[in-house]
């Protein structure tokens, strides 16, 4: 499946999650604005939009994805310009300098919900040994209270990101799902083969298989009379 397909098969499926709210830049696939949501009521991160801007490589899902807040939060493992340190967004294989082992990087395996769900972990689970912003991960450290005020309003400027009409979720609504407004139907019309897993190979084996079934049934009759 081309990386293409693959990108628009992902923003269908995450169009209608709660948590996270995704538009494509200039109607290009390659390019997403991406708003996390984060519905865990004890997070520190609650209530807030959390807007980004999501890059794919055209040999998506071999190569990463690059990830950056729009407003970048002050936390440990996010960079002043928005930029992440987190070990999914690396490059594949084992990365003996930093010690990163290749199952805690990207694989070709992972997919963009993947990336937003440990993004969100990472919020509330920062790493201060090695920080990407020294000055957060020195207050988190020591003065917890006056990070915690910090991140509240990190969260209220969030809110100017909401966007005019959009009505923000909330905890118990986690679990559920938009409601397709048709804009990312996916009808039997509109779809193909390869979008459900099987392949022009397959089918044709499929039709063989049929065809050697149904002969198989006109012996059977020919030997019943």
């Amino acid at each position: 499946m081309s990386a293409e397909r693959l990108l628009m098969n992902e923003f269908k499926a995450l169009s209608k999650e709660t948590w996270t709210n995704i538009e494509l830049i200039d109607d290009n696939v390659f390019e997403w604005s991406v708003a996390l949501i984060v519905l865990n009521p004890d997070s520190l991160y609650y209530g807030g939009y959390l807007k980004g801007r999501m890059v794919f490589p055209r040999n998506y899902p071999y190569s990463p994805p690059e990830f950056k807040f729009i407003r970048p939060l002050f936390h440990p493992n996010i960079y002043p310009d928005g930029r992440l340190c987190i070990s999914i967004l690396h490059q594949p294989g084992d990365d003996e300098m930093s010690g990163e082992t290749a199952a805690e990087r990207w694989s070709p395996v992972q997919r963009v919900e993947t990336v937003l769900i440990s993004v969100m972990s990472l919020l509330d689970d920062a790493e201060v040994n090695s920080p990407a912003n020294v000055d957060a991960g020195k207050m988190l450290r020591d003065f917890p209270d006056t990070y915690k005020l910090r991140v509240t309003q990190d969260l209220e400027t969030s809110q100017q990101d909401i966007p005019p009409g959009y009505v923000m979720p909330t905890h118990e609504t986690a679990f559920q799902t938009k409601k397709d407004e048709g804009d990312f139907d996916m009808s039997w019309e509109d779809s193909d083969v390869e979008s459900f897993g099987g392949s022009d190979s397959d089918m044709d084996d499929e039709e063989v298989d049929s065809d050697f079934g149904a002969a198989d049934d006109d012996d059977d009759e020919e030997d019943e009379e």
